[in-house]
């Protein structure tokens, strides 16, 4: 072929051509997806970059629905990809847990998720031989009381289930599901139950989900089912928390990772043994006392948790390490049915660090913390996290259900069946906040306008990737990355934006947030891949947990407690980083050294400090020095705009100078409409980007955001707490709360009297004023003054004879002198022949 001259370059162009469609054809994305090839990648960004390999779709798979509840049974479907219905699909989750999939009619592959002890996302692997998992995904694991109504069974009436065998608690219970989420038109309703066995943080503390028996069988499949309880038979009826269970009825009895809908973990009171519906109170009694003595013998988790935040303000506020309780909301109408006369609770995200404690705190209309000391509606800690903590799996860590096993099933022991919560207030007090300390704020607003943790305030509008704050010592960073801004006409400003922040704490997941091409709307991704949030709001993720309640909203949180809010709004994306006071003079970057030394904010990447009033150019340069490098990057660059500008370009870029003030000039229409919007706290920012984008919509965005930045840092103003006062035996107290300048006032029952301070305040120090205060009943105040009185009259009895005893024992030992004296006197006044007769007188005279 090549034997004439003239085509040798032709045939050596096409033996390359072939070897790199040969090399090409050879890269397939089986068992490699994530990875980038020379070729082409099998990585998530490739189908923005346009370089997938060809097998994409056919090995790094897509799946809907990507979500469901961690009790399992969710039959999702592959999408993009067709199978032969003769083929053995199965998936594996985990790389151990093995569930049977199927093809359906249209050529469909479906895989059934397992039961599972953990939420988050969970890998998973299909084979259609049974043999070679070389086909990926993943899988989202959610916690039961998290997951949408519509994918759970729902309760009739959730308070007949849970009371039900108690005093004038009877009738029919019912059950309601979609039915559409169970391929088959004939079902079983059945009934598991939850427990943990093993010694209490060993090795074999184990989980357990058994099927206990089958309530109604082979019933249609029309999303309604309703049945009488009955006593259960004695194995049964000891199990008192479980879950109901609708699944196919051409499977057995208690068949696990089939396709089924699961209740939400319940107190199963409708089957428990005829002693309960007989006498309900003394039955729940003996089980409260049992649960006490099992308490006493575990170890102590109150000394590690965290304290709650003083006021509501603070709960709400300090967003890196308390989230809404759910099951009390107030902007869900706060219907706290265990918390009567809160609004509002929250839960501290991170487990305690041995044990994997939660804690929750609660607050009334007023914003004051509502206390078990003064209400049984006081916030409670937990044992077993109610969202669980990684590595979840084992006991106490179990989402969800370890709580109900060590929490919420002895408060119906001890409270909601029987009236002692005094043994469950022993073991779950409130905790009140007077070690709490509210983290610092700064942000990152407007077009870009920055506050430091110490307050300082600045403006930067360079072009490029910088460090917004690094700890080496948290291994925690987060970078952020600016974009020029553009007019209405599509012109480019000399001013740019916050268009996107990345961040990691050790080696947690990679989290990145964006503003979308659609106005006002953010993008998160994970580890380059994007995370979608329209099936769950929060998702649990490795080292760090991510909540987007609407597209302009997203939450990051971090073990450290630092949280990071990102919002979207007027054409920019906010900024605010909330630090826990562990990292006071750990941190650096273009947010500032959180020191309380605001003159070191402006320290550079290499420790030279300029002066906080240097001029916008320096303040410009200073900035400029804290660019990233590739290496030290966390950004996604799945674009060829990110790449040519932000990868392959200077991560400062030198070329883009921005106005670095506004005129106001009289002759401008836009002046007074300015100056009459941007008023108070934040017109520097507002003025600035009104003028500078030609646009009062701008300014308005910019001042809100600025306000929003300071009625934040109000709400984690430090408040000081003198801590819980309890009212006297036999009186009463009126006042709950326990901040500086609060006061609380104390009475006697009648036939009691008042002894100590009737009236106490909290002082600045952190202590109350006043003395302790009792109240004595008076017959007894009686008894006690006549005993005091007759006691201080036997002391001056006393006093007195011991006065009188030592005068006269002085005057005897004064006559014996005088005596002595004289006798020996009158001896030694003879010569010294008598002497001898002296020295006996003397001894007759002392005698």
């Amino acid at each position: 072929m090549c034997k004439y001259n003239n085509k040798i370059h032709l045939c050596m162009f096409i033996v390359l051509l072939l070897q790199l469609f040969s090399r090409t054809a050879a890269q397939s994305c089986a068992r490699s997806c994530g990875e980038k090839f020379n070729t082409c990648s099998c990585h998530a960004t490739c189908e923005s970059l346009k370089d997938c390999c060809a097998d994409y779709k056919l090995f790094c798979l897509d799946i809907e629905p990507h979500s469901g509840s961690l009790l399992g049974g969710t039959d999702f479907k592959i999408l993009n990809a067709t199978f032969e219905q003769s083929i053995n699909l199965t998936c594996r989750f985990n790389s151990e847990i093995l569930t049977e999939g199927y093809v359906d009619e249209n050529g469909v592959g479906h895989c059934i998720t397992p039961l599972l002890y953990e939420s988050g996302w969970i890998p998973f692997e299909m084979s259609t031989d049974g043999v070679n998992y070389d086909r990926s995904g993943r899988w989202l694991s959610v916690h039961h009381s998290k997951l949408s109504p519509f994918y759970k069974i729902i309760f009739a009436n959730a308070t007949q289930w849970q009371y039900y065998g108690t005093p004038n608690v009877s009738g029919d219970l019912k059950m309601i599901w979609i039915p559409s989420l169970i391929k088959a038109e004939r079902v079983n309703i059945e009934l598991w139950g939850y427990n943990e066995t093993g010694k209490a943080y060993s090795a074999n503390w184990e989980a357990e989900w058994k099927y206990l028996y089958t309530v109604g069988r082979d019933v249609p499949n029309n999303g309604v089912f309703s049945f009488t309880p009955q006593i259960a038979e004695h194995l049964y009826s000891l199990w008192d928390l479980g879950s109901m269970r609708v699944s196919p009825s051409t499977k057995p009895d208690g068949a696990r990772d089939v396709n089924a809908l699961w209740s939400g973990a319940h107190a199963i009171a409708w089957h428990l043994e005829e002693a309960f519906r007989k006498d309900s109170a003394g039955w729940a009694l003996e089980k409260c006392i049992n649960w006490d003595k099992e308490e006493k013998a575990m170890p102590n988790f109150l000394t590690e948790i965290t304290d709650c935040p003083c006021t509501l303000a603070q709960a709400r506020a300090d967003t890196g390490r308390f989230h809404t309780d759910y099951g009390c909301d107030i902007e869900a109408g706060s219907l706290c049915i265990y918390h009567p006369g809160a609004v509002h609770c929250v839960r501290a995200i991170q487990g305690s660090p041995e044990y994997g404690a939660g804690q929750q705190c609660c607050y009334d209309s007023t914003g004051a913390q509502v206390l078990t000391g003064d209400s049984i509606g006081g916030s409670t800690p937990d044992r077993g996290h109610d969202w669980g903590e990684p590595p979840y799996k084992k006991p106490p860590r179990v989402p969800g259900f370890s709580h109900w096993k060590y929490d919420v099933i002895s408060f119906y022991y001890c409270c909601l069946w029987s009236d002692n919560c005094k043994y469950y207030f022993t073991h779950r007090p409130s905790s009140d906040c007077r070690t709490y300390r509210p983290p610092r704020a700064a942000a990152v607003l407007g077009d870009p306008h920055f506050i430091t943790f110490d307050g300082v305030t600045f403006t930067f509008n360079g072009k490029g990737e910088y460090s917004l704050l690094h700890s080496s010592d948290y291994e925690l960073s987060v970078q952020g990355r600016t974009e020029p801004m553009k007019f209405e006409n599509g012109t480019v400003a000399m001013a740019t934006r916050l268009s996107s922040v990345a961040m990691r704490e050790k080696d947690s997941d990679v989290i990145e947030v964006r503003l979308r091409d659609q106005v006002d709307e953010l993008q998160v991704l994970m580890n380059q891949q994007v995370l979608s949030f329209s099936e769950q709001k929060w998702i649990d993720l490795k080292g760090v947990f991510v909540f987007s309640p609407k597209p302009t909203d997203v939450t990051v949180m971090f073990p450290s407690g630092t949280g990071v809010e990102v919002r979207a709004g007027g054409g920019v994306m906010t900024l605010t980083i909330l630090l826990p006071h562990d990292l006071q003079n750990h941190t650096q970057g273009l947010l500032g050294t959180m020191n309380d030394e605001p003159e070191d904010d402006f320290t550079s990447s290499n420790g030279v400090i300029i002066p906080l009033n240097s001029s916008a150019q320096d303040i410009f340069t200073y900035c400029a020095g804290w660019a990233i490098r590739n290496e030290t990057s966390l950004f996604t660059y799945d674009s060829t705009h990110l790449l040519n500008e932000y990868y392959y370009a200077p991560k400062h870029d030198p070329s883009f100078i921005p106005n670095f003030s506004v005129t106001e000039d009289p002759e401008d229409p836009l002046l007074e409409p300015t100056l009459n919007l941007c008023a108070g706290e934040g017109a520097s920012f507002c003025k600035y980007d009104a003028l500078s984008m030609r646009s009062l919509e701008q300014g308005n965005a910019t001042l809100l955001a600025y306000r929003s930045h300071t009625s934040t840092k109000k709400a984690l103003e430090p408040v000081q707490s003198c801590g819980w006062l309890s009212p006297p035996n036999h009186g009463w107290k009126e006042g709950t709360l326990y901040l500086e300048g609060a006061t609380v006032t104390f009475s006697c029952n009648s036939g009691y009297r008042l002894y100590g301070s009737q009236e106490r305040t909290c002082q600045a120090g952190g202590k109350w004023s006043g003395q302790d205060t009792h109240c004595v009943a008076d017959n007894t105040l009686a008894i006690v003054l006549g005993s005091v009185g007759a006691v201080l009259a036997l002391v001056v009895m006393v006093i007195a004879i011991a006065v009188y005893t030592k005068k006269q024992k002085k005057e005897a030992m004064k006559q014996q002198d005088d005596k002595i004296f004289s006798c020996v006197g009158l001896c030694w006044e003879g010569d010294a022949m008598e002497q001898d007769s002296c020295e006996r007188q003397y001894q007759i005279c002392s005698r």
